[in-house]
């Protein structure tokens, strides 16, 4: 494809998807009108089976599909010209408002207006009809699901004859013996039928191919599959070995149960069985999936010593070979249920809460009780003795996720206990139906918590192998919320283990779909997800705008580095706010509506938010006015530093010991602030120094000067200036002032300096002042003054001249 090529090709991809795009919206705008009459009907005969109460499940099941294809139509009919109604009401609103009493208007305005009326009512009325037929329908399909409800709930409860009962337990094992008779002469039957060992031979290779292909999985593909794993794991590297084990072992789920399904369909294929048979054939692949399942999840959430499968829970290698053994077993007690309770042992109300197709009852209700009670005993048994394996688990590497991970693990096996105790006792007093919807959603619930657990693992290692095989990357957020965004998805798997029929969860994902109302607004998930499209759309297009201008074209201006740092940041904020608007505008948003909660919560953010609306405004006020930038050297409430970022609310200093200090914006315009270095780096120097008595004050100001100007920093124009500020009782206290290029260097500069006073004055035999000396009182006389006082002052003696000098 040539580079002309791929705009066209761009241009016409998006053409293509606004069409797509808009094809929905004309769809319903040209729809035919609504049969309401039809509609009408069939509400009235819902409404007349639901007085009644004596129509089947399936009736009203059959009832609530048809209501359900109405509902989409009549909320389809309410957008019914919605085009041409836009277009009336701006007709209408171009005429401007309607008069208000006293006033009048022209004759053909007010014509106009009518007319514009009479046409909007005209447009509305088909959609108006559909509002009011779409609440009916969604009335309709509310009292039916109740209704449903209601009678699994009756049913949920019912007793039945006690399966402790002995007097149950002759007739059970009778109807037993009866319901295998009948499936064994359905299969005789069929065998004559066919035309016996010939009609078997002209089926045998349709027979024998799904048998032979069967049994090879079943037996050396099974064996394959569950050897791979550990070959492999000698081979792969450390980085893609946990992730390579896991997608391998999919096959020991996989080739066994296509193994189960061809069995199946071999036994199918010989038309050997009908009526009796055949829903136990169609039970075969569940009773398989739950098999194979359950010991798949057994291995990997209790894995052996010898494979290279990471252990997911902290347990000792004797307690994982004892909960993978009782898992193993429990799974086998769920493929049990699944063949036979839902072929054989059916109870009336039990298969309504999620199958749709019946079966007849083979068994009576006691002798069908008795032999669920028997399976109730056997899964709660395992159920029991696999939460005493795994109870009391303890956290060893100490992380957060894994003590979350062991505290539900735990939860779990103490209610599993609990119902493992509670399900025998309820079949064993009469509530059958009530054990099975407790004892079995339990070990599904089970099943899927360690499906959850070993899927998080996975999404772990695979983000370990994308990072580099890190293994502290399985710690990253990243898996963190795809883990978390599995159980979120998994929550309508849990609502159909514990009883949830599809047409539920079609019902709740409608509701939402509808949205909910706050402030006056609605929201629902499609208005949620444009605004977050959008919003991700406009937020990305706002950095790269930001990014261009700050390395492309602000460089190339005559800004400085503070100014294009300001330029850069209101790009940003205005590209985020329009980004906001766009969003709130494309996801259908009225913001008028939340015009009174925003009255409500101006109050408190008045109060409660006035300091970050000041930061927020002083940072507007900095950025524009610029009286500090990047870089400077500022100081402010006795905080001293150099200027590293500015934003919205606060400007982060770095002081001279590189600490960071957030200092709010407010701060900056309401407090004096020193800018240093705000035009110019220049800037002056001060170093004080003292020296003893005596000391010749001229050469002392001249090294001094001569130490300044020998600095490469200090400026000439204006020059070092020397000043003797005071004399006291310690000496000579000068002060050496000097302008400098760069005042970011002054401390350098400063110790320099100080270094240099010490190696010239020494040099030139000047003495600074001892600190360990007692200081003295010095007294200035004016001899003029005093001329007798001074004649008559003895010459002092010998050596005592110099002391006098020098305390002098």
């Amino acid at each position: 494809m040539s580079r002309r090529a791929a705009p066209s090709l761009f241009l016409s991809l998006i053409l293509a998807l606004f069409l797509a795009l808009s094809l929905p919206a004309h769809a319903q705008q040209e729809q035919e009108p609504t049969d309401f009459a039809a509609w009408n009907k069939l509400a009235d005969q819902a409404e007349q089976i639901l007085e009644s109460g004596a129509a089947s499940d399936e009736k009203l099941q059959t009832t609530r599909d048809e209501v359900v294809q109405w509902r989409e139509r009549l909320k389809a009919g309410q957008n019914v010209n919605a085009t041409r109604i836009a277009t009336l009401k701006d007709q209408i609103a171009a005429l401007g408002p309607p008069p208000t009493e006293g006033q009048t208007e022209s004759d053909e305005i007010a014509a106009r207006r009518q007319e514009l009326n009479e046409q909007l009512s005209t447009l509305q009325a088909p959609g108006l009809q559909a509002v009011e037929a779409h609440g009916r329908a969604d009335s309709l399909v509310a009292q039916i699901d109740q209704t449903l409800r209601t009678r699994q709930t009756f049913a949920l409860i019912r007793k039945t004859p006690a399966p402790l009962n002995p007097a149950n337990w002759g007739p059970a094992m009778v109807e037993a013996g009866q319901v295998a008779g009948q499936i064994y002469a359905e299969a005789r039957s069929g065998w004559v039928s066919a035309g016996g060992m010939t009609g078997f031979v002209q089926r045998l290779p349709l027979f024998g191919g799904f048998l032979l292909a069967a049994l090879v999985l079943l037996s050396r593909g099974r064996h394959w599959v569950d050897s791979l794993p550990s070959r492999l794991s000698a081979r792969a590297s450390e980085r893609s070995r946990a992730a390579l084990i896991f997608a391998v072992s999919l096959g020991q789920i996989a080739i066994p149960l296509i193994g189960v399904i061809l069995f199946a369909a071999a036994l199918g294929a010989t038309d050997l069985f009908g009526d009796w048979g055949m829903p136990v054939l169609r039970s075969v692949p569940a009773a398989g999936l739950s098999f194979f399942g359950g010991l798949w999840l057994a291995r990997r959430l209790f894995p052996a010593a010898d494979t290279a499968v990471q252990p997911p829970l902290p347990i000792a290698e004797e307690r994982r070979a004892e909960a993978r053994f009782r898992a193993t077993l429990l799974a086998f007690s769920l493929a049990l249920h699944q063949l036979f309770a839902r072929s054989i042992l059916p109870l009336s109300g039990f298969h309504s809460q999620n199958d749709t197709d019946t079966v007849p009852e083979r068994l009576s209700e006691a002798s069908a009780g008795v032999w669920h009670f028997l399976l109730i005993l056997f899964g709660a048994f395992w159920l029991f003795k696999l939460c005493n394996a795994i109870r009391g688990l303890r956290s060893t590497d100490g992380s957060d996720a894994s003590d979350y991970r062991i505290r539900v693990v735990n939860f779990l096996a103490m209610m599993g206990r609990l119902v493992a105790l509670a399900a025998p006792v309820l079949a064993a007093v009469g509530y059958v139906t009530a054990a099975n919807v407790l004892l079995w959603p339990s070990v599904l619930t089970f099943a899927l918590v360690g499906l959850l657990i070993i899927l998080q693992d996975f999404i772990a290692d695979l983000y370990a192998l994308a990072k580099g095989g890190d293994q502290s990357e399985r710690d990253a957020l990243m898996p963190v919320l795809i883990g978390f965004a599995l159980i979120l998805l998994s929550l309508p798997l849990f609502a159909l283990i514990w009883g949830a029929r599809p047409n539920d969860l079609a019902e709740a994902w409608n509701r939402v779909q509808q949205g909910f109302s706050f402030g006056g607004v609605r929201l629902s998930p499609m208005a949620i997800l444009t605004f977050l499209i959008v919003f991700a759309l406009g937020y990305f297009l706002t950095n790269f705008v930001q990014g261009a201008f700050r390395r492309l074209i602000l460089p190339k201006t005559k800004l400085d580095a503070g100014g294009q740092n300001a330029v850069a940041s209101i790009i940003g904020y205005v590209g985020l706010a329009l980004a906001i608007i766009f969003a709130v505008t494309s996801a259908g948003i009225d913001l008028t509506s939340l015009a009174f909660v925003a009255g409500a919560l101006s109050v408190g953010i008045g109060f409660g938010m006035q300091q970050v609306v000041s930061n927020f405004v002083s940072g507007i006020i900095l950025l524009v006015e610029r009286p500090i930038t990047v870089g400077d050297w500022i100081e402010v409430g006795g905080q001293q530093g150099v200027v590293k970022k500015m934003s919205v609310r606060a400007t982060q200093i770095q002081a001279f010991d590189r600490t960071q200090v957030i200092v709010p914006n407010s701060n900056l315009i309401t407090q004096p602030v020193t800018n240093w270095t705000r035009g110019s780096l220049a800037g002056r120097i001060s170093v004080p120094i003292t020296v003893a008595h005596g000391s010749d004050s001229r050469k002392v100001a001249d090294l001094l000067r001569e130490i300044a100007e020998d600095q490469p920093t200090v400026l000439i124009n204006p020059a070092p200036a020397v000043l003797l500020r005071s004399i006291t009782a310690e000496g000579q206290n000068f002060e050496l002032r000097a302008v400098l290029s760069d005042i970011n260097g002054g401390i350098g500069v400063t110790s320099e300096i100080n270094h240099q006073i010490l190696e010239h004055f020494a040099a030139a035999g000047i003495i600074l002042p001892d600190s360990t000396r007692p200081s003295r009182d010095v007294f200035l006389h004016d001899l003029s003054k005093e001329p007798e006082a001074a004649s008559e002052v003895e010459e002092p003696a010998e050596g005592q001249g110099d002391d006098t000098s020098r305390d002098a």
